[in-house]
């Protein structure tokens, strides 16, 4: 028998039944607290994340194949192979940018051919494919987590691309940030013939990125409400983001979930660059292999990491609305 079966959204520390759910005025409600609380439910709940992972890892492991193998493919087919300089990959140092930068530009130059042909159905499709798991696989662990909740697939499919639109936005304005970071920090001062400011660039970059985080958290959190608010008052598109934007109350709770989420997921790449360089200094003794496959593991884990940690900010979500309200 399903241990998780028939458990009601009061289960759990974070649930209603909990400290969290009946204690105190809604001022006294922390969404830091409330998210560790989450974090330990979701833990004890394995089944939660094994859904997450599923879903997200069925639509990507497909792109990703599919990618490899039409990039390939186009690169080989009726044309000159391509010619990659990885010797000068390997060789690129922070220390010297402006070569380094030369070097990822002749790089993308020569695998551009082949890739831009395929990236032009490719994209669409992969976005296509990711929301419609998207809707169906989140369903799945909203109705795992409270059984009560109405299957709105077809609104959260909606919703769910008015958040991707918007995600969109925020990593092309990183994007250009890193771009513009480049100009004054790079290519600004060769122009000039004096030397790249690393220090600035990684500033800039540093802080820009960060900027960015902050922003999505306290913009975003009515597009993650509002499924959540389809599922549980059993509403449409409109009627959910115009639900989400009115729950005031819950609102700075619910960035304050964001925040917290946007330093779980810097702690999580800090880590996983820490774990990948790990096995550096026995790079001779070990090999090539050895380092691919650790490598792969490291990537790996990072991703369920950042599945579990996806749960757990849903789920405090809807904790956290329920409370407040």
């Amino acid at each position: 028998m399903d241990p998780d079966a028939g458990r009601s959204d009061g289960a759990g520390v974070a649930g209603t039944d909990g400290p969290l759910g009946k204690g105190g005025p809604h001022g006294s409600v922390r969404g830091a607290q409330f998210f560790v609380g989450v974090m330990t439910e979701v833990w004890h709940r394995p089944a939660l994340s094994g859904l997450e992972i599923l879903w997200r890892w069925a639509a990507g492991i497909p792109v990703l194949a599919l990618a490899v193998w039409r990039i390939g493919s186009a690169m080989q087919g009726g044309r000159p192979a391509v010619k990659v300089d990885t010797a000068a990959l390997q060789a690129m140092t922070v220390f010297q940018p402006a070569a380094a930068l030369a070097t990822l530009n002749r790089a993308w130059s020569a695998v551009l051919p082949g890739v831009e042909p395929v990236a032009i159905w490719l994209l669409p499709l992969a976005g296509l494919l990711w929301l419609g798991l998207s809707a169906l696989g989140r369903s799945a662990v909203l109705l795992r987590v409270d059984q009560t909740l109405c299957a709105r697939r077809t609104t959260l499919l909606g919703l769910y691309a008015l958040r991707g639109a918007l995600l969109t936005g925020a990593w092309a304005l990183w994007a250009a940030l890193v771009w513009k970071a480049g100009v004054i920090a790079i290519s600004a001062p060769a122009a000039r013939g004096g030397e790249p400011d690393l220090v600035l660039y990684s500033a800039i970059l540093i802080c820009g990125t960060l900027l960015v985080y902050v922003l999505w958290a306290v913009v975003s959190w009515p597009f993650q409400l509002a499924p959540l608010l389809a599922m549980q008052l059993n509403l449409g598109v409109g009627a959910s983001l115009r639900a989400a934007v009115g729950s005031r109350r819950a609102g700075s709770k619910l960035i304050e979930v964001n925040l917290v989420m946007c330093i779980v997921k810097i702690a999580l790449l800090v880590l996983a660059m820490v774990f990948s360089s790990c096995p550096l200094p026995f790079a001779d003794v070990e090999g090539p292999l050895f380092l691919q496959v650790w490598w792969l593991g490291v990537i790996l884990l990072y991703l369920a990491a950042l599945d579990y940690f996806h749960v757990v900010q849903t789920v405090a979500h809807l904790r956290l609305w329920r409370v407040m309200h």
